[in-house]
């Protein structure tokens, strides 16, 4: 990974997403790759688009990047997700990619925003 620059992809762009996508599209070290939802009207996802990041509604395009992505970002909260991704990394030989679980991201907001914040999470089927 060079040191000037992460990598990232992000699953999830809904209330959860949007407050880290806006951080990572402001952040000149990270070259934000895409992101994924379900929805593709979400609020992340707009954001994305008028940011000029690639987005889709298949978060599989993202883990099939491979080796191009650090840091792979799942804020769906589905576990059928990081199960999916966890296989697909391990089927592919991804050894370079680094998945990102939501309490992780949980932290990292909270600790931004001094103090805890509560991740919201709707009942999607993936």
């Amino acid at each position: 990974m060079p040191n000037e620059t992460f990598r990232i992809a992000v699953i999830g762009a809904g209330e959860t997403g949007t407050p880290l996508l806006q951080k990572l599209i402001d952040a000149p070290f990270v070259e934000l790759l895409g992101v994924a939802d379900l929805d593709a009207e979400a609020p992340g996802m707009k954001l994305a688009r008028a940011k000029g990041v690639t987005t889709t509604t298949d978060f599989m395009e993202l883990a099939r990047l491979g080796e191009t992505v650090d840091v792979l970002i799942d804020v769906t909260g589905v576990p059928k997700v990081r199960e999916a991704l966890r296989q697909h990394m391990q089927d592919s030989g991804n050894h370079h990619t680094l998945i990102v679980h939501e309490v992780v991201v949980q932290l990292l907001l909270s600790l931004l925003a001094g103090k805890r914040v509560r991740l919201k999470h709707d009942a999607l089927e993936y």
